[in-house]
């Protein structure tokens, strides 16, 4: 009688067991790769898996991904994993939606390693329990951002700009309509001995100077957002408070690097013998840079309150108009030095590439790789 018992509760075991876990047909644990090629800018935070659809064809496949990763299937995006997630896929739906036999899964999330994410081959659906005993079979959303969130941090941060602008216009009026006119660019009154910009390391220069790189940092977030949405989500998130943070720190980096081109400029600018020229040449270029970047201001508003699918295109425009403009904007520069002065043009054209087309150029590879 106790024989039969003990029989009875080991088959009772076996078949609760078979009808919680599945059977495992196949394990990747082994295949993952950690992923190459690490920059700063394309951090080396992701794990890349080959997966083969052509075995066990009416199996499915379990798929388990941590918290705050992002995973792909070739290059196209499949889930962002908001929580610890695991759910399980028929291997004829996924051979049906990506219409291949292999992919390439690639998850990323920033300190991930092997071990983190599995994937197995079963025989049947299996569901998994969290710590607290209850089902964690959240399908993984297609990542998208908030874009209400996205709107209330362009507009807010939009208004900052435009109250540290109307202290500015109150605090130095004179500089700042001298600053502002687009007919300076035709005019070149800076070039004259008579020219207001003389100090740079002033008060209401520098103050000028953190109001343009407000509006520049802006610009290059809403950039990132949409060209690099992978990387913020990664490093950082994508929500009011952490482009809030990314747009100061962005405005300071900004802040820092003009300061280091006026004294490239001015250092360039004494090798040549072109005395206090640099105060002219940089402000020149500024008030081009002041018009570009308010035009990039009213394009991007426009497009994410009416036409935010098109943001994106309309961005990667506007940087190609820009940077015509820019070049356009240095040959002026060229045209007004040589007609100003007594220099020799192989001279003049060799001190704008060195001080001006040569970084700007490497500036916009840059950002041409950061839109990739």
């Amino acid at each position: 009688m106790k024989r039969n018992v003990l029989l009875i509760l080991v088959f009772w075991l076996l078949l609760g067991v078979n009808s919680t876990y599945a059977q495992v047909l196949q394990d990747y644990s082994s295949s993952w790769e950690k992923g190459k090629g690490e920059t700063w800018i394309r951090p080396n935070d992701r794990l890349v898996l080959q997966l083969d659809l052509s075995t066990f064809p009416l199996a499915n496949i379990s798929f388990s991904f941590p918290e705050k990763s992002v995973v792909f299937i070739g290059e196209k995006l499949w889930i962002y994993a908001n929580g610890d997630t695991t759910f399980s896929k028929p291997i004829g739906e996924l051979t049906n939606e990506f219409d291949r036999k292999d992919l390439e899964l690639i998850v990323f999330k920033k300190g991930i390693e092997i071990g983190d994410a599995k994937i197995q081959k079963i025989l049947q659906p299996t569901a998994i329990t969290n710590e607290l005993g209850k089902v964690n079979e959240q399908v993984g959303a297609v990542r998208r951002f908030d874009r209400q969130d996205l709107r209330d941090f362009y507009f807010v941060a939009v208004l900052i700009i435009l109250l540290i602008l109307a202290v500015y216009k109150v605090a130095y009026p004179y500089l700042f309509s001298s600053i502002i006119r687009p007919e300076s660019l035709l005019t070149a009154e800076d070039f004259s001995d008579s020219g207001s910009l003389q100090k740079f390391f002033s008060s209401d220069v520098l103050f000028y100077l953190l109001l343009v790189n407000l509006m520049t940092s802006l610009v290059a977030v809403i950039g990132l957002v949409f060209y690099r949405q992978i990387w913020l989500e990664t490093w950082i998130g994508i929500d009011f408070k952490s482009l809030f943070i990314l747009w100061g720190l962005g405005a300071i980096g900004f802040f820092i690097i003009t300061i280091l081109k006026f004294i490239g400029i001015r250092i360039v600018a004494y090798l040549f013998d072109l005395r206090r020229l640099e105060f002219a040449h940089f402000f020149y270029l500024l008030r081009l840079v002041v018009l570009g970047i308010t035009g990039f201001v009213l394009i991007i508003a426009f497009f994410l309150v009416n036409e935010f699918s098109s943001a994106k295109e309309a961005i990667g425009v506007s940087l190609s108009v820009f940077f015509w403009v820019y070049i356009l904007g240095v040959l002026g520069l060229f045209i007004i030095m040589m007609n100003r002065l007594s220099f020799k043009k192989y001279h003049l054209f060799t001190y704008l590439c060195i001080a001006e087309l040569v970084p700007f150029l490497i500036m916009a590879k840059w950002v041409m790789v950061l839109g990739q």
